[in-house]
């Protein structure tokens, strides 16, 4: 009996080892066919979506993706660019990406992560993004490499606005423009206030007013004596405004 014992206990305490262990992805492939009867009907085997080819449960919100539900044009297919679009319409719930912003990847991408976090994963959506196979398609090697460099723009975008945090401005039809910094300018906390500047970035047409660190070393640089104590006022980007002080902190356009 204790022998008996011991083995139930060593078995019970496998099972719940095995509870504890993280559940693998499916594996299951699905076809469209077999997607589309998966829209929370009456009689309908599940409550599916795609997002990128990958399929999830999403009986958890059947209030927003079931039958009447303000979401439910998703349900039963891969409609990927509605995601990005909000484009509900039988023209915008499809899986094509092609020619989205960067901004709408990433909103893809968010969604996905989104998807991962909080509805059970089914499977594979036999289709545009993987094949016969379950193994992932050009398209969807395309598209992900297309988010990657999405987040690479991102990144290096958001670096550009702590580097040269945009101006405030203001324009009246009596005084002109007016363009000026502030420790808090564009959004973007800091110790500094900085002076205006046009920047021209290639590709961009025209230019944009930015403020910009007038000591130290130039962004991204240690304390050197090889660079002048000017901050980022040598940027070859930059230009200054015609008729403004060099290191004044506000600029007036009078027209």
């Amino acid at each position: 009996m204790r022998r008996c014992g011991a083995l139930l206990a060593l078995g019970a305490a496998w099972l719940l080892a095995r509870a504890l262990l993280p559940r693998r992805a499916p594996h299951r492939l699905l076809r469209a066919a077999e997607l589309a009867r998966c829209r929370g009907a009456p009689g309908q085997p599940g409550l599916y979506l795609a997002l990128l080819g990958r399929v999830f449960d999403v009986e958890r919100g059947r209030r927003h993706y079931g039958p009447g539900g303000a979401y439910s044009g998703l349900a039963g297919r891969d409609a990927t660019r509605a995601f990005a679009t909000g484009d509900f319409t039988p023209a915008g719930l499809v899986d094509d990406v092609s020619a989205l912003s960067a901004g709408e990847l990433l909103a893809i991408r968010s969604w996905l992560a989104f998807y991962r976090d909080n509805y059970e994963p089914v499977g594979k959506l036999v289709g545009r993004f993987y094949d016969e196979d379950g193994a992932p398609t050009e398209a969807l090697r395309q598209a992900e490499a297309a988010m990657e460099e999405a987040l690479k723009f991102q990144a290096e975008s958001e670096e550009m606005k702590q580097r040269f945090p945009p101006c405030n401005s203001e324009w009246s039809s009596a005084g002109g423009s007016r363009f000026w910094c502030s420790r808090q300018s564009g959004g973007v906390s800091r110790a500094w206030a900085g002076v205006p500047r046009k920047l021209y970035r290639p590709g961009a047409r025209g230019s944009r007013c930015v403020c910009v660190r007038t000591e130290g070393p130039p962004w991204g640089q240690p304390p050197s004596a090889q660079h002048p104590d000017r901050g980022d006022l040598d940027d070859p980007q930059l230009e200054e405004y015609e008729g403004c002080p060099p290191l004044a902190e506000q600029c007036l356009l009078r027209l």
